[in-house]
C-alpha cells in the first residue's frame, strides 16, 4: 500500500487555504509528463473524491492523490515552506531521480 505524509506545516496551509475558500475536501495532488525531466507535481482542490483516489490524512489535514500518480508520490512527505518572501508547497520525494535546473520538473 502507498503511502504519503502530510507535515504539520503543510497540514496548517491546506486547512488555512480551505477556511478561506469557504469550501472543499482537502488538497489534490497529481502529476503529469511535463518539463525537460519528466513529470511535474499537479496542485488542485479537492471537492469532492474520486473513487480511484487514494486519501491520506495527517495532522487533520486531507490530501486526495490520484491512483496513476501513486507510484510516482509513494513514500514522499508534503510539506509547506517559508523561505523568505517565497511561500509553496514542496515534496519531499524519494523516488525522484534527477531534477530540471529550474526546479519545475524532475524524473523517477
Amino acid at each position: 500500500m502507498a503511502h504519503l505524509s502530510i507535515s504539520p506545516s503543510a497540514a496548517d496551509q491546506i486547512r488555512v487555504v480551505l477556511a478561506e475558500r469557504g469550501h472543499g475536501l482537502g488538497l489534490r495532488v497529481s502529476v503529469k509528463p511535463s518539463g525537460c525531466s519528466g513529470y511535474s507535481y499537479v496542485l488542485d482542490f479537492a471537492d469532492e473524491a474520486n473513487e480511484e483516489d487514494a486519501v491520506f490524512v495527517d495532522h487533520g489535514a486531507t490530501v486526495y492523490v490520484d491512483s496513476e500518480a501513486l507510484a510516482v508520490l509513494d513514500g514522499s512527505e508534503v510539506d509547506y515552506v517559508k523561505d523568505g518572501l517565497n511561500r509553496y508547497f514542496r515534496f519531499n520525494n524519494p523516488n525522484v531521480k534527477d531534477e530540471c535546473g529550474c526546479g519545475e520538473s524532475f524524473s523517477v
